[in-house]
């Protein structure tokens, strides 16, 4: 058996990225068409500014061997669809027994996590602060603030993503917008059509039949 080599990545605060990261992607505004509630707010802002980049990620994939970790870094710019925060895609890990850790670097932030029968919560993030998402939630990230929301994120080589779940539902169960007084609140989304029994039964059997 070999023993792989101890490795050192950098947090790169102010520029939102990790240092020594061995991939990396982008999210463009045009990228997140059907997102937002305001469909009408968000064509004319990807009129005037398609490849505004809203969300990127750098990252670190040792392996892909199971039992061991990914992790890396999110950075968001700050924003709004019309009163509607900048949001990421969300997913639940295909691998939904997964559990993920984020660690707030700068900014402030909400995660919007959504269980399978259409429970929600929503955990406050900023600087040095730990997000545990746990097993079975469906998560998204939510920029509140005025300045780069960045991220630390670490989960399991094997967790997968599913990002279709959303959109089968018409989104979220809930959407984070600007409450008119600095902050931000949590309205339901008229668009948010609940998974059947069978669906939901369906996300464990998944797990179960690994």
């Amino acid at each position: 058996m070999t023993i792989r080599e101890p490795i050192t990545c950098e947090v790169d605060v102010p520029d939102g990225r990790l240092l020594n990261s061995s991939g990396a992607y982008i999210k463009k505004l045009a990228d997140l068409e059907g997102l937002y509630a305001d469909s009408q707010a968000f064509a004319e802002h990807v009129a005037r500014e398609a490849g505004r980049i809203v969300y990127d990620v750098t990252e670190q994939r040792p392996t892909t061997e199971a039992g061991d970790l990914i992790f890396g870094v999110t950075r968001m710019s700050p924003g709004k669809i019309g009163n509607e925060f900048f949001i990421t895609r969300g997913h639940i890990h295909a691998r939904a027994d997964r559990p993920e850790i984020y660690y707030g670097q700068s900014g402030r932030g909400v995660m919007l996590m959504e269980s399978p029968d259409g429970e929600t919560r929503t955990v406050e993030i900023s600087a040095h602060t730990i997000c545990y998402v746990p097993p079975y939630w469906i998560h998204r990230s939510v920029n509140v603030g005025d300045d780069d929301l960045v991220m630390v994120f670490v989960y399991p080589t094997d967790a997968g993503q599913d990002y279709d779940i959303i959109a089968r539902s018409g989104g979220m169960r809930t959407r984070i917008v600007d409450d008119g007084k600095g902050g931000w609140t949590e309205v339901e989304n008229t668009d948010y059509r609940p998974r059947s029994q069978e669906q939901i039964s369906h996300i464990f059997q998944l797990t179960a039949a690994r």
